[in-house]
């Protein structure tokens, strides 16, 4: 069977995740995924010390593992009106990927985190967003961000609410993992079930699991066209 699985979330060492970037990827590739995006925590205090490091991580190593691998980060707890200009310096810094900590349930993220992402044209994915409001989810639909749906125990609570205005609205959804240790990742049958399990059919499943992502990852490629990896 060939690999399927698409995690677009999670950490390494250079954040608060366990694995560095190596292990991250070769435990990815025994997992059947095809691809993996590394987005470790940033704000304005580390930006410039996350990213140069896994930009040199992918020029290096990255290529001798058999799997596509995007450099991201994730802005996480910054004032929403700082979330801009935080998203710009990530790309004049190499980022391909962009993903911001929404407002999960089980976290003090700051009211209007969610919205400012949504509105924001350097921003691919706003994660594990929590009690999204109807406008968040119009204006992520309006600008092509992705919406989170997650895999991580407390972010996952509310993925049914996450779907289902979504769906409403019609804003494309993902499904990732947000890692941070070896045991919170998985291979495509549960993240097929979780997908379910937040309302999804067997269509939409498929949706958010391979045909989003895959356009997604060529978007984040078509970018990197332009700056150095």
């Amino acid at each position: 069977m060939p690999p399927e699985r698409i995690d677009l979330h999670m950490h390494s060492t250079l954040s608060d995740g366990a694995l560095i970037p190596a292990e991250c990827l070769r435990r990815a590739v025994a997992l059947g995924y095809q691809a993996v995006a590394i987005t470790d925590h940033v704000d304005w205090s580390n930006i410039e010390l996350v990213l140069p490091p896994l930009l040199r991580f992918a020029r290096e190593q990255a290529p001798f593992y058999p799997i596509t691998f995007l450099v991201g980060v994730e802005l996480t707890h910054t004032p929403p009106v700082l979330i801009a200009p935080l998203a710009r310096r990530a790309r004049e810094l190499g980022a391909q990927l962009v993903i911001v900590h929404g407002e999960t349930i089980v976290e003090p993220v700051i009211n209007g985190t969610n919205y400012a992402a949504a509105a924001c044209p350097d921003v691919d994915v706003l994660a594990h967003p929590g009690l999204i409001e109807h406008r968040t989810v119009e204006k992520a639909a309006e600008n092509d961000v992705y919406i989170e749906l997650s895999g991580r125990p407390g972010h996952a609570f509310c993925n049914g609410l996450v779907a289902a205005r979504a769906l409403e609205f019609g804003a494309k959804l993902i499904l990732n993992s947000d890692a941070h240790e070896p045991e919170d990742m998985f291979g495509q049958a549960m993240a097929s079930a979780i997908a379910a399990g937040a309302g999804l059919n067997e269509e939409q499943v498929q949706q958010v699991l391979l045909t989003n992502p895959i356009e997604l990852i060529r978007r984040c490629q078509e970018r990197s066209l332009t700056i150095k990896i």
